[in-house]
């Protein structure tokens, strides 16, 4: 693919941290990931940051930690039909059943106003995410919450460095949960992160990501359910140097953003594109595009982008009805509309660092092209 979803070069730093680990003969869990840890912290202003293996365990790690403050399990909590599956499954790992609704085709994210309808009284939580860098509508979220008593757990997963009203996310609800996969703005290869400003939080998340033992213990005390959620050394290493030349990255990447948003403009009467409010920042994720008319044709948009070497994914489509997976919730086709339509007419693809001025072109050339065709045929 000459426009592939993502990328990542391992550079100096990162070499020089993983000698050293394997100097040491210690890979596990270390001096890079507590590293790692404090570069997070700093440069977002989150008084804890708690390295994990995954982002999928980040939100593991932040579920089970609400059995601290009053959940059972079989509890539900809230989140969006549209999204990665991994927020969903990790609702399920934790213990807890997945609520879903539907969400806004223009934002991508939850509907804020559908959110109370769902609320009962084995709501214990709402789990909004930042799809595609875009920050949730998280004034109405956290009003809802405080509200109910529920906390809110930030799945920040595609979100690095993404701001609403001058906040950062993972600073907004209770914790946020952030993932270092190679399509994103900081990667590791593999790799999560739970961030809160709650001491009582951290201290139950670094529990549980340990078997549930009592914070730094190694002895067999297991206080709380817990599994083994701990960052490797050498992906911390990785992570070290994404953390290095984070504000390097994030620019390019959003210097990409706008550059295709531009060269794209003319197609808004065809495709729904992620737009930027004043306040907020989007992080730069990738390129989302949903589809303003089925007959546009998404298979064939989707196969033509593939044919011309821009590698591309589906928005995830909605969990609940169009994936077998959560067949067993009991939701059917039609529950969730915005979400299946995004399902059927939504994809996006990679606006790494590491693409050129003249790929961004091609990319743009591409879109134009293929929608002009449709406007022929239509």
């Amino acid at each position: 693919m000459r426009i592939k979803f993502g990328d990542l070069e391992i550079g100096d730093i990162a070499k020089d941290r993983i000698k050293k680990a394997l100097d040491k003969n210690w890979v596990t869990e270390g001096a890079n990931a507590r590293e790692f840890e404090e570069k997070i912290a700093k440069q977002f202003g989150y008084k804890h940051a708690i390295a994990t293996s995954s982002g999928t365990d980040a939100c593991i790690a932040s579920l089970a930690s609400l059995y601290k403050f009053g959940a059972k399990r079989g509890d539900d909590v809230i989140v969006p039909a549209t999204t990665f599956c991994a927020t969903a499954n990790a609702v399920l790992a934790a213990g807890f059943i997945p609520k879903f609704v539907d969400i806004e085709i223009e934002t991508l994210n939850i509907n804020p106003n559908k959110i109370e309808d769902e609320i009962t009284d084995k709501t214990i939580a709402i789990m909004p995410v930042h799809l595609m860098g875009k920050p949730a509508e998280m004034d109405t979220i956290l009003k809802i919450a405080k509200k109910h008593n529920l906390k809110v757990i930030e799945d920040c997963c595609e979100a690095h460095g993404a701001k609403y009203k001058d906040k950062y996310v993972g600073t907004i609800g209770d914790m946020g949960a952030f993932s270092f996969y190679v399509a994103h703005v900081v990667i590791c290869g593999e790799g999560g992160v739970v961030v809160t400003n709650d001491d009582d939080i951290a201290d139950v998340v670094r529990s549980v990501k340990t078997h549930g033992r009592p914070t730094g213990s190694i002895y067999f005390d297991f206080q709380r359910f817990g599994l083994n959620l701990r960052m490797n050394d050498l992906t911390a290493a990785i992570g070290i140097e994404g953390m290095v030349h984070f504000e390097e990255t994030f620019n390019k990447r959003k210097d990409n953003m706008n550059v295709l948003l531009e060269r794209t403009k003319d197609l808004e009467e065809y495709v729904y594109f992620s737009k930027e409010e004043d306040y907020e920042t989007i992080s730069p994720h990738a390129f989302p595009m949903v589809l303003k008319d089925s007959r546009y044709n998404y298979s064939k948009f989707y196969k033509y982008l593939e044919s011309k070497d821009i590698q591309c994914k589906t928005l995830f489509a909605c969990l609940p009805t169009q994936h077998k997976a959560f067949e067993f919730l009991g939701y059917k086709y039609g529950d969730f509309p915005n979400a299946e339509y995004i399902g059927e007419n939504g994809l996006h693809f990679g606006i790494h660092q590491y693409l050129k001025k003249e790929d961004l072109t091609y990319i743009s050339d591409v879109l134009n092209i293929y929608f002009k065709k449709c406007e022929i045929t239509l």
